[in-house]
Parts: structure tokens; C-alpha cells; sequence
């Protein structure tokens, strides 16, 4: 697994900039992470094989896209506090590469598809 090496916030440009050990930097829109919190509140939850539903979501006002502060959870993760005072879900190494990956690939999905032959 990977493990990040420098994690940036860049206001400017709306974004959570990851450089890992692997050479990999990876940019995450603020609005995509926050939106993909993986608190059970946000994904659902399954506990004995059972599966819970999240609740369902409120709309997130304009600063709730905005990060009041990161902490690291042990060696392994890290905390977004949102100015709008969502703190909850650990976004772990593991999850953060993955969504990274996910974007890349999207992204160029779209490249691909903007082609006109």
C-alpha cells in the first residue's frame, strides 16, 4: 500500500493535492471528497451481514466544501474537518488512492470520449 509522502491544500484552485511514495500525485476536488465521505451517515453501514441504508442527505451549504483543517489518524488516514463542521469519516491511504485512481480514470474516460472520428 501506499502512503503519502506531502498532502497539500490548494484554496485556490479547489483542491486536496496528494504526492505519494509510488510517484503517484493525485488532485481531489473538495466538493468530490466531501461528497464521498465515507462516514456511515454518508455511505451506509453493514453491520452482521446486514446492511443500513444512510440516512438520507441534507444539502451542504458552500462552506461545507471547504476545509477548516486535516489531522492524521495514526499512520494510516486522515481527518477532514469542513468548515461548516463535518468532521466525520476517516479517509484512509487505501480509500485515497482508490478515488485518486477513480479520477484519473475518469477524467481521461472523457478525453477519450471527446474525440470526433
Amino acid at each position: 500500500m501506499a502512503a503519502p509522502t506531502k498532502i497539500k491544500l490548494n484554496n485556490e484552485e479547489k483542491l486536496l493535492e496528494i504526492t505519494w511514495d509510488n510517484g503517484k500525485h493525485l488532485r481531489y476536488p473538495l466538493k468530490f471528497l466531501r461528497d464521498e465521505s465515507p462516514d456511515a451517515g454518508n455511505k451506509g453501514e453493514t453491520i452482521l451481514w446486514k446492511h443500513y441504508a444512510p440516512t438520507s442527505k441534507e444539502s451542504v451549504k458552500p462552506e461545507g466544501y471547504e476545509i477548516e483543517k486535516i489531522e492524521m489518524v495514526g499512520n494510516y488516514a486522515i481527518q477532514i474537518k469542513w468548515k461548516d463542521g463535518y468532521d466525520y469519516g476517516i479517509y484512509s491511504w487505501d480509500l485515497l488512492e482508490r478515488l485518486g485512481d477513480y479520477l484519473e480514470i475518469r477524467n481521461n474516460l472523457h478525453q477519450d470520449f471527446d474525440h470526433h472520428y
